[in-house]
Formats: C-alpha cells, sequence, structure tokens
C-alpha cells in the first residue's frame, strides 16, 4: 500500500489547517487503497482567530497538538518524517500553510519556509516522489524552487509572488490539478476559489489520484 504523510498547521482555516481540504484528503487517500500518516511541526502557531469573529484572540496554542485535533490524536512531529518511510508527501491549504508553515502571509516575498517543513519537501524531491499541495500551501513550494509550474486557481496575489519566485503560474478551475511531471509537483485550487465542500472533495480526490498515476510510472 502507498503512504502519504500529510503536513498539518493547525486546526482552522484563518489560523491552522483547513478543516475540510484536511478531513477529505485523508479521506481520498483512504478511498483510493492507499494509508496516511499526520505530521505538524511542534511549535507555537502565529497568533489565535475566533472563527466566528475573525478577531484574534489572547492565548497562545501549539501546531501540533492543534493539527492532532483532525487527525484523532494520531499525529506525528514533523522532526521524525523520514522520505524513505513514505511514497508522497501532501500539504492542505488554509492560512495556517502561509502563517505557521511559512510566513508568506506577513512576509510576502520576504518570506521564509519552517525548517522542518523546507528538509521534508528536499527530502522528498531528491528521492523522486510527489509532492502535492493545495489552495494556499503552493506558496510553500514557490519559496523553495524556481521554474516550477504552480497553480492557487485565480488569486493575483500568490500569483505574482509564485512569479516573482521564479515558477511559473498556471490558472485552474474546481477539481483541476497542475502538474509539474518533470519535478513531481502538483497542485490544485480548492478553497482559493469559491467552491462548494464537495468541489474540494473533486479537487482532493484527483490531486490523490494524480499522484498515485504518477507513484505507479516510477
Amino acid at each position: 500500500m502507498k503512504k502519504f504523510a500529510v503536513v498539518l498547521s493547525g486546526c482552522g482555516v484563518y489560523d491552522g489547517a483547513e478543516i475540510h481540504e484536511a478531513v477529505l484528503t485523508l479521506l481520498a487517500i483512504d478511498k483510493a487503497g492507499a494509508v496516511y500518516q499526520c505530521f505538524a511541526p511542534d511549535i507555537r502557531q502565529h497568533h489565535v482567530l475566533n472563527h466566528v469573529t475573525g478577531k484574534e484572540m489572547a492565548e497562545t496554542r501549539n501546531v501540533m497538538v492543534e493539527s492532532a485535533r483532525i487527525a484523532r490524536g494520531n499525529i506525528s512531529p514533523l522532526s521524525v518524517f523520514n522520505a524513505a518511510d513514505y511514497d508522497a508527501l501532501i500539504f492542505p491549504g488554509g492560512f495556517g500553510a502561509a502563517k505557521n508553515l511559512c510566513d508568506w502571509a506577513f512576509k510576502g516575498d520576504g518570506c521564509t519556509v519552517n525548517g522542518e517543513v523546507e528538509k521534508a519537501v528536499s527530502a522528498m524531491f531528491r528521492a523522486g516522489k510527489p509532492i502535492g499541495a493545495m489552495c494556499i500551501s503552493p506558496v510553500i513550494l514557490a519559496k523553495l524552487f524556481k521554474g516550477t509550474t504552480l497553480t492557487t486557481g485565480n488569486d493575483p496575489a500568490s500569483k505574482i509572488f509564485i512569479e516573482h519566485t521564479g515558477n511559473k503560474y498556471q490558472q485552474a478551475v474546481h477539481g483541476e490539478v497542475v502538474t509539474d511531471k518533470a519535478r513531481k509537483i502538483l497542485t490544485t485550487p480548492c478553497y482559493m476559489l469559491n467552491a462548494s465542500i464537495s468541489q474540494i472533495a473533486d479537487g482532493t480526490e484527483n490531486l490523490v489520484r494524480e499522484m498515485l498515476s504518477i507513484m505507479k510510472q516510477a
């Protein structure tokens, strides 16, 4: 059975992992006959937002502890990730990808990527294994690569960033997967577009399916 490593960034669209995208990714992997393990960096998340009001709350939370809510407690710190144990790496979206896994949401072109995230991505890339990213998480890959074709749907700000980092931006619609075949990097828009939950399911299923197809060709 093929094994996916799923990297989460907290719990909640505004300050962590987008829950629909994360859960539907796990469902898509399971339905495809593969297995998964969730990971997250064991770090303090940038801030905590009230998901009713959108206002910042006077408290602190941990990215891995929050991610464990989605993973039902079955989560490992990203620091122990070993690329040799997995066939693919996948990033659900949510603002946590741009706040906790990197700081693009605050620093734009001057952003940096969390060291453990960079290490995991680099190890999978060197091993020639597929890397998938949805929603806003392709900005992580844009910072780490040059000359890669990526999508965030049709979002102007991330498009500019992707092009500024020396990558190619491709517009995409609901459920569409943009595949950089040479680098085995796959991206899909999900909630970067105005989407229903069934359209998110289409995107996650298509992404997982395309990643499995690449694995079979290896």
